[in-house]
């Protein structure tokens, strides 16, 4: 089994965009210095050997380097011992709610932020339980399955938006009932799930789906994520304006935190509510209430030792910033002796 064992590092691949801007930017100034000198033809024929070529070459060896710094950093691993192994842990889904009304503002940033980022705490502190998570808004999807992949767990929820909804809305009861879904048949207890939303939803079934799924022994708890009094939910327009969305009148909507609707979905569902406005304290009481909860013992086949191959990746980004400072000082005495400085 292949695997990185930091894969958050991996996001760093992304400062190989600005890095290509500034070499770009630095190959139009060489180009305008040559320009001051005369003909670029004629230059090139003269100069041949401080061609553009060269500085091309030297600008995808620094990029290559850059890359597999990263990779090495993000250390790949591949599986070589596996190993039954039995853990005892508690099945829970977290359920993330992706709708529009979670851009709305009346926490900072907003509470789509909010949300992520405590939700990543959270499944930080449930370490050692199978975790899945579900994304929601106008319907609710399986974004991960039961699993103790953490790192996954991570990935997929800091990359969680409203983009991947096909329909918008706030599904409470297509969120539970995904979960029922997913759980394993014929284990009636040793399961929960988590719902993290501002409890904006209109249908009435979510009650009675609570209802239901904890006469099966799904226990379900919510986080409350936002304000009572709310407030309206910005939008880019395509002029790159910013506005308020709007209903059919054409008047700015106003979103609030539901807490009576996620009170009720926890009450009747054998769990407890949370408001999100103190995320330490959210934490810790869900960590006591998941370490009551009866575990059931699992025996899986896992990898229990990795081999890292950081050391090949980071042999080639060295490698590769050798070539390109050998070729760069070659640029450089070239030039000083094509301009007669020496």
């Amino acid at each position: 089994m292949f695997r990185f064992e930091h894969i958050e590092y991996l996001y760093l691949l992304i400062a190989i965009i600005p890095l290509a801007a500034l070499l770009w930017l630095g190959w139009r100034w060489y180009l305008g210095q040559q320009a001051r000198i005369g003909d670029l033809a004629l230059i090139e024929g003269q100069a041949e050997k401080i061609s553009r070529k060269k500085y091309r070459w030297m600008s995808i060896l620094t990029l290559l380097a850059l890359a597999c710094g990263v990779i090495a950093w993000a250390n790949p691993q591949w599986g070589a011992k596996r190993e039954k192994v039995k853990t005892r842990s508690t099945d829970i889904f977290l359920a993330l709610d992706i709708s529009t009304s979670m851009y709305c503002e009346d926490i900072a940033p907003n509470r789509m932020e909010v949300a992520k980022r405590f939700t990543q705490k959270l499944i930080d502190n449930l370490r050692g339980e199978r975790i899945g998570l579900i994304l929601f808004a106008g319907n609710a999807y399986l974004q991960m399955p039961l699993t103790n992949d953490y790192a996954a767990a991570q990935l997929f929820v800091r990359s969680a938006n409203p983009n991947l909804a096909s329909t918008q809305g706030t599904a409470l009861e297509d969120a539970i009932k995904t979960a029922i879904e997913n759980f394993e048949e014929g284990k009636k207890y040793h399961k929960s799930m988590i719902i993290i939303s501002d409890g904006e939803d209109h249908d009435t079934e979510a009650i009675a789906r609570a209802e239901a799924a904890a006469e099966n022994g799904l226990a379900i708890f919510t986080i409350g994520v936002g304000t009572s009094d709310g407030s309206f939910i910005p939008i880019r327009t395509p002029n790159g304006q910013t506005d308020w969305k709007r209903g059919s009148d054409g008047q700015p909507v106003r979103t609030r935190l539901n807490e009576t609707l996620m009170r009720e979905l926890a009450s009747v569902g054998n769990g407890q509510y949370f408001n999100l406005n103190n995320e330490a304290d959210v934490l810790k009481s869900i960590k006591e209430r998941v370490e009551q909860m009866e575990k059931i013992e699992y025996e899986e086949r896992s990898f229990t030792e990795y081999e890292s191959y950081y050391q090949l990746f980071l042999f080639l980004s060295l490698l590769f910033l050798l070539i390109e400072w050998i070729i760069a000082n070659n640029l450089y005495v070239n030039a000083k002796r094509w301009l007669n400085y020496d």
